[in-house]
């Protein structure tokens, strides 16, 4: 069975063109007969005309099958591998799938060659034997004619054959019009031969016949009954063809058309399995392959958008879970990202003391934003939380990750500032390290004044052997307030590009004095929602507020 599908796909492209020469063959011979006259027999039946008439259709059939043959050797070389399954190199393929994408362009010249050089050998045929400058007119005229009609129909017959039989073995991912070299025919252009084939020569052949026939030596009524079954044969021929020509054409177009539509349907619905089928290197052929691109660049997208939610999920419970309230303390933070994952961080940690009554709170922004700043806030995390569970002063727990985070990220360029802030509830006490981060913010509701929780510090990850410096404040009274946050929400713009800047932030913290942490961080949100309008966040956004 799979010898003779072979056989059947080896030979549809020679089969097919030898039927529409066929057919060209058989309407000349059809009209010549219905108009020829009394006067023409005579040298038709000459020794010469004999074997012109014998012997040439045998060579031109001849000629175009060798051709063809010759043409094709590539492409049969390719479907006996492919019927093997043998191994096809590169090169093989390559100029394989160029022959058969040019072989419609190459088999119709092979074709019109032969109908020229027809008219050629019938017109000096006739001109050797004094024949009637009509009847050589005539000759040259209508081979030609019937010549263009055949090679049209030829076209569309083998480009049919090429899309629907051959295409899906040579591409079967698709590609065609990635292929170098080849012809190719618009659809404007297949559009226009298609009513050359219906409208233009019909027209030219009719007016062929008027000719022949009102140039003849018929009497009156003889002439009107030969006009009428020649016109009468014109109609039925060119009516067919064009029926013919019409399906082949309509199918060549709607079935790719339907194929696009139904798929890009599926996309639309979320379903990017389906392929579209590529059978042509035209415009419908490259829309078929970008829409095939699109679909699988969606599907990849897909994945990585389903790898981002599970990272942001990962991400997401890497931060607190719930705000604190310890010994009237409060301690609420807030993370939103610009993009599905990102670089801000902030924890409440337990330090382990013989009281129980530490809490460390930190604060921190990656360089950048995305997966590679996720990753490393991740490890930042990891290695906080392990050092903050052994001995050491607040500097020292710092100067310890930095150290690690260097030997982590030497030579990447990446790197971390960071607020980390031990509070004592017992005794209301105060340390902390900057390193490299905007320093915490103080408010005191009693004297309305705004003050800092500055220091000196270089960023994590920078230098491995920076020592640094504890910091402490012990007048911490009920009520103050301490903001920390990442510099995302200062350089927040709107849409006129102005940025928030800190003055409203501090006014929304005096306006929301009364109110408990988590309050005081949704106001800030707020405001911040409120002057962007419908930007998106260029950079993540985190805060901390402490409330005591």
């Amino acid at each position: 069975m799979q010898k003779v599908k072979l056989i059947y796909l080896k030979n549809q492209m020679l089969v097919a063109n030898t039927f529409a020469n066929l057919i060209g063959v058989l309407v000349v011979t059809t009209l010549m007969e219905s108009i020829q006259e009394a006067t023409a027999k005579g040298i038709l039946e000459t020794p010469v005309s004999h074997w012109i008439r014998v012997l040439f259709d045998p060579f031109a059939f001849f000629f175009v099958t060798v051709m063809t043959l010759l043409y094709e050797k590539p492409m049969r070389r390719y479907l006996n591998a492919l019927f093997a399954h043998t191994t096809i190199s590169q090169e093989l393929k390559l100029k394989a799938r160029r022959r058969l994408l040019n072989e419609p362009f190459v088999l119709i010249a092979l074709d019109f060659s032969m109908w020229l050089l027809a008219a050629i050998v019938w017109s000096a045929n006739h001109l050797v034997h004094d024949s009637a400058i009509q009847l050589v007119h005539d000759s040259l005229y209508g081979n030609l004619t019937m010549g263009l009609i055949t090679v049209t129909v030829a076209f569309f017959m083998l480009e049919h054959i090429l899309q629907k039989r051959l295409a899906p073995h040579f591409f079967p991912g698709g590609g065609l019009s990635a292929i170098p070299n080849t012809l190719r025919i618009r659809i404007r252009t297949r559009l226009l031969a298609l009513l050359f084939a219906c409208n233009l020569i019909p027209l030219i052949s009719t007016i062929l016949i008027l000719n022949r026939i009102v140039g003849s030596q018929y009497e009156p009524a003889l002439a009107l009954e030969k006009l009428q079954t020649a016109i009468g044969i014109n109609v039925l021929i060119f009516i067919g063809v064009g029926i013919c020509l019409t399906i082949l054409v309509s199918r060549n177009l709607s079935v790719p058309f339907r194929d696009i539509i139904q798929t890009l349907h599926r996309i639309k619905n979320g379903l990017f399995d389906k392929r579209v089928r590529v059978f042509s290197n035209d415009e419908i052929g490259y829309t078929a392959d970008a829409i095939n691109r699109m679909a699988k660049g969606l599907i990849e997208r897909e994945k990585m958008r389903h790898s981002l939610d599970l990272a942001r999920e990962v991400q997401q419970n890497l931060l607190p879970k719930k705000n604190l309230t310890s010994n009237g303390f409060q301690i609420a933070g807030k993370s939103v990202y610009c993009d599905e994952t990102g670089g801000d961080y902030y924890d409440f940690i337990s330090i382990d003391d013989t009281a129980g009554q530490k809490i460390g709170v930190v604060i921190g922004d990656v360089c950048g934003h995305g997966i590679p700043a996720a990753l490393l806030m991740a490890t930042v995390r990891s290695s906080l939380r392990q050092r903050v569970s052994l001995p050491g002063s607040t500097a020292r727990i710092i100067s310890d990750v930095n150290r690690q985070l260097v030997q982590d990220v030497e030579d990447s360029g990446q790197f971390m500032t960071m607020f980390f802030l031990v509070l004592d509830t017992a005794t209301r006490q105060l340390e902390w390290v900057r390193a490299g981060h905007d320093p915490a913010i103080v408010y005191d509701p009693g004297s309305g004044s705004f003050s800092e929780l500055d220091g000196s510090g270089m960023a994590l990850g920078v230098y491995g052997g920076w020592i640094y410096e504890d910091n402490k404040k012990t007048d911490l009274s009920k009520g103050q307030i301490i903001f920390l946050s990442t510099d995302g929400i200062w350089e927040a713009r709107n849409q006129k590009g102005e940025m928030l800047g800190k003055a409203p932030i501090l006014k929304t913290i005096r306006q929301n004095v009364s109110s408990d942490a988590t309050q005081i961080v949704n106001a800030i949100f707020d405001t911040l929602d409120e002057f962007i309008g419908e930007m998106k966040l260029e950079d993540d956004i985190t805060l901390v507020v402490i409330k005591m």
